[in-house]
């Protein structure tokens, strides 16, 4: 057995017999643990940014289930906040943030960026720390876009109308705020993989429903941006794009022009089509609800992935996130479906 940790093997285009398994999401709500913990913190934004919970909660997943992966418990409106917009979590509602129509004023020092994002490089410190050999360390961000769709909204969820105006009315000023959010999210993924991050992956949330010549500008050139200048700084980093809900021909011309490892596939994603026609690693793409229906369903659901990705370096995943109501016994049988 080689001494490199399986996930990383299929990123380097292995096909393993028994896929590594981790889930999006999998430090949550589900866990009565993260509830504990959660509740301790006092709020989110204080557990992702407080080292010793940041790396608990990572952690709690991956001892109780064997993961394959550890993923960074943080957000990817950390960013942002590096960048001088505060951001506030409301129970209930999700995150906000003052919408902004110009990235004139951002805080674009890079020794404030390292300062700000120090507890994240601790956390992955010390979750490091404590993970067995074989258990990769994921770090992530948020795409440019994703995160372009909150600041010019001040919020999620908006159907990215307020940043697609902005994009069509003033293309100068947007670019602008992507190659600024390129920049901030290149520093923060090298530094990751310096703290100890084996890959990491970049989460572009909102990648849906953009026609082609503006997918290619917002979505596939600042992750081309990103890519590259990350492997210039740490040449062979490993990198997963996920540019979730994207056509198939997004998929197919993001891989092509990226370069990432790897790309997330969302539910949607036939599978056996990403097989036949995507030349990277493949991550995906197990519906969250079939997770939480459990039985046969889960099961049928588990095996047509696993058939369809026979002989391909496949790393077995959510299509998105794990949701909060998702019973403990449904992660176990996934697990088992998947090593048995």
């Amino acid at each position: 057995m080689s001494s490199v940790a399986k996930l990383v093997r299929v990123l380097n285009g292995t096909a393993e017999k028994v896929p590594p398994v981790w889930l999006m999401r999998q430090a949550g709500r589900y866990l009565p643990e993260y509830r504990a913990l959660r509740a301790e913190a006092g709020s989110f934004w204080a557990m992702a940014l407080t080292p010793k919970y940041a790396a608990e909660v990572t952690l709690q997943p991956v001892r109780r289930f064997g993961f394959d992966a550890a993923i960074l418990f943080s957000d990817i409106l950390t960013v942002p906040e590096a960048l001088g917009q505060k951001v506030s979590f409301t129970e209930g509602e999700g995150p906000s943030l003052a919408a902004v129509s110009s990235a004139k004023g951002f805080d674009e020092n890079q020794e404030h960026w390292a300062r700000y994002f120090e507890p994240v490089y601790e956390a992955l410190r010390r979750t490091k720390a404590h993970l067995l050999q074989d258990t990769t360390l994921l770090g992530f961000a948020g795409a440019p876009w994703t995160l372009a769709t909150y600041l010019a909204a001040g919020k999620g969820g908006d159907e990215q109308k307020a940043a697609k105006l902005w994009a069509y009315r003033d293309p100068e000023g947007f670019g602008y705020l992507l190659d600024i959010l390129a920049e901030c999210v290149s520093f923060h993924l090298i530094r990751q993989i310096d703290a100890g991050a084996d890959a990491v992956q970049i989460f572009d949330s909102w990648a849906s429903g953009l026609p082609d010549t503006l997918f290619r500008q917002v979505v596939i050139e600042p992750t081309k941006k990103i890519v590259k200048t990350v492997r210039a700084a740490r040449p062979g980093a490993k990198i997963i794009g996920f540019p979730r809900a994207a056509t198939l021909a997004g998929y197919e011309i993001y891989v092509q022009a990226t370069g990432v490892d790897a790309v997330s596939l969302d539910t949607s994603a036939p599978m056996r089509w990403a097989a036949e026609n995507l030349a990277c690693a493949l991550q995906g793409n197990l519906d969250p609800i079939a997770l939480i229906a459990g039985g046969v369903a889960l099961d049928q659901a588990v095996d047509e992935i696993l058939e369809a990705m026979q002989g391909r370096a496949h790393i077995f995943n959510l299509g998105h996130g794990i949701l909060p109501e998702t019973p403990i016994a449904h992660v176990e049988q996934l697990l088992k479906r998947i090593r048995g």
